[in-house]
């Protein structure tokens, strides 16, 4: 029986397992690298040991350091969560071999399934439908789908769908391969367009009874990685269903597997084809916990004790869907944003898996989901709705987020149809245009009713000849506007809009303000009227758009390039970005080499423009 297990992961999955851990009277250890030593997760915990050093391979990613501090805790099982070592074989006989019990399949499994080219040989053995594999050396038809052998969540995954742009995405995907899981080997596989990706998840104990409970669609994805999933599918009918059960089944039972795991497939029209088995639990396995009323954390320690699964299954009810919010910019190519989170709050009657709360600090080195929130109805519809209703309402203040692309996912009439497909937001257009000025307007009066001399509001004139004016910096666009001082309420500020009244709550934080209403939210940045001389740049500087790592420098000094060409590439929170030029020109400064470590702000490189002339 466990009695202390020892989490071997951060954030919203360290929170969650402790959640589980507490109702059924288990201990639990935290661990914790420096920039998490004040996260939600080392507090909750009943102990947390310290892993010294901020990088996940200097931390989360030694199973030497996570193994000696469950000893050095006491714990008598480790759960390793999902990302870091949860897939690796190699951890999970370190934690055997150390006494402990491991909260997972087999090493054999694991090891099993570790490299996806392996995995599919073995999966076309067992007649589970696969996509015929392609060697990188020898790609000759496109578009194709790089995709990294030995993990995924996105990572290493590239589509090219030209021969010129093939070698260099082959070699950012190895890259980023290496650094996410260890390991730069990469397959192909022919590109299915407009094909859903559909998932089983299986429970399975030593007993020999394996559960298919439920699929889950998770087709809507950004840089290849799932930001909406969902129960039942839209798409799988019960023919497909059952087809698919039967499949991820064999596939559970060719390896001998036991305990949580997924089955991927994509399917198009009524045919799939295997992806991968994740021998873990999914970040998404919220909506089946919701639609199948079972908690899949409690289930994966009781298989680790030996308990026997019953002979039938949980059956469903109603729908749900997930939606994974992330501190990141989805206008600027999904540019993650780091920095202090003032205000989290997301309300309704809806599920929030997070690793965050008021104040904390969302750090580079680790990927910038700020949580997930799952709506449960009994309709597809409605579960939608009442999804898109809590993210409207919420409160998240100090980082730039993608809700509002994620409000108007599930707005959007074909995802409320059901048309959805791994290109969706390709297809679809979702940006959004906000009307700043009532916010801004909103913020000067709230901001004015804090300000008085004496008993007399800031502003305020026996004989008046203008209006008080307010400035702000609404991302690039400076707004002016003007306001009544008499009108200013402190919080909350109700304007009337075309006759309708609209309350907004403000709230500032040094010269950031924060506007919520029901028409959206908006940060906006004060001007001072008497600003700080700024610091000028060279003409053609670029400069980092975040912190992070040089991992390839594509060009030298004195090098002709034209507008748009990479520059260099930059790694930070687990994901590579390119930096490119924003004019044509000549690089005359070049400022950083590979592996050198870079802060927002930075300048990289200086691209002197072409003069009409040429010269």
């Amino acid at each position: 029986m466990i009695k202390s297990l020892l989490i071997a992961n951060r954030g919203e999955i360290a929170r969650r397992i402790i959640r589980t851990c507490r109702d059924n009277g288990i201990r639990t250890v935290a661990v914790f690298s420096d920039p998490d030593a004040e996260s939600p997760h080392v507090r909750e915990a009943d102990f947390a040991v310290r892993l010294p050093g901020a990088s996940p391979t200097e931390t989360y990613l030694r199973a030497d350091l996570l193994v000696e501090a469950a000893v050095k805790a006491g714990a008598d099982a480790v759960h390793p969560g999902y990302g870091f070592l949860s897939e690796n074989a190699d951890f999970a006989r370190k934690v055997q071999a150390a006494g402990l019990t491991w909260v997972g399949p087999e090493p054999d499994s694991i090891e099993a399934m570790g490299s996806k080219v392996a995995a599919k040989k073995r999966m076309a053995a067992a007649g589970v439908p696969t996509l015929p594999e392609l060697d990188p050396e020898t790609v000759t038809e496109f578009p194709v789908l790089i995709k990294a052998s030995a993990g995924g969540g996105g990572r290493g995954m590239r589509i090219v769908r030209e021969k010129a742009e093939f070698a260099d995405a082959l070699a950012s995907a190895r890259r980023e391969a290496e650094s996410a899981f260890g390991d730069p080997t990469v397959f192909c596989e022919p590109l299915l367009e407009h094909a859903r990706h559909v998932e089983v998840q299986i429970l399975a104990d030593a007993h020999g009874t394996v559960w298919a409970l439920g699929e889950r669609e998770c087709s809507i994805q950004r840089r290849h990685q799932k930001i909406v999933e969902e129960s039942p599918s839209p798409a799988v009918t019960d023919d497909v269903r059952k087809r698919l059960f039967a499949a991820a089944t064999a596939a559970a039972e060719s390896i001998g597997y036991v305990g949580a795991g997924t089955v991927e497939f994509m399917l198009k029209g009524e045919d799939f084809h295997f992806l991968e088995v994740n021998t873990r639990l999914q970040v998404e396995h919220p909506v089946t916990e919701l639609v199948h009323g079972v908690d899949l954390v409690e289930w994966q320690l009781r298989i680790a004790e030996g308990a026997r699964l019953p002979v039938e299954v949980p059956q469903p009810r109603g729908h749900a869907i997930e939606v994974r919010l992330y501190a990141e910019d989805p206008a600027n190519d999904w540019r993650p944003a780091s920095g202090t989170l003032h205000r989290f709050h997301v309300p309704g009657d809806v599920r929030i898996d997070s690793g965050v709360e008021d104040g904390s600090v969302v750090s580079v080195h680790y990927d910038p989901m700020l949580a997930k929130v799952i709506a449960h109805a009994p309709t597809r519809r409605a579960a939608a709705r009442k999804l898109a209703t809590a993210l409207e309402s919420a409160q998240v203040h100090g980082l730039v987020t993608n809700r509002a692309l994620l409000v108007d996912i599930l707005g959007n009439e074909a995802f409320l149809d059901g048309d959805t497909h791994t290109g969706f937001l390709t297809e679809h257009d979702l940006t959004r245009t906000v009307d700043p000025q009532p916010f801004a307007l909103a913020a000067a009066l709230a901001s004015a009713a804090g300000r008085k001399i004496g008993h007399l509001p800031l502003g305020w004139r026996n004989v008046r000849s203008q209006q008080p004016k307010a400035r702000f910096l609404f991302g690039e666009e400076l707004i002016e506007v003007e306001y009544d001082p008499k009108q200013a309420t402190p919080g909350v500020v109700t304007l009337d809009l075309d006759g309708v009244r609209v309350p907004f709550h403000v709230a500032k934080y040094g010269d950031l303000v924060e506007v919520d209403s029901p028409r959206g939210s908006v940060s906006l940045k004060v001007v001072p009227r008497f600003p700080e001389p700024e610091t000028k740049l060279v003409p053609g500087a670029t400069v980092a758009p975040m912190p992070g790592t040089v991992v390839r420098v594509s060009v030298r000094q004195g090098d002709v390039v034209e507008a748009g060409a990479e520059l260099l590439v930059l790694e930070a929170m687990k994901m590579e970005h390119r930096v490119l030029a924003s004019s044509a020109g000549t690089v005359t400064e070049l400022l950083v080499e590979n592996a050198q470590q870079v802060n927002s702000g930075d300048v990289l490189a200086v691209v002197a423009e072409q003069n009409g002339d040429g010269s």
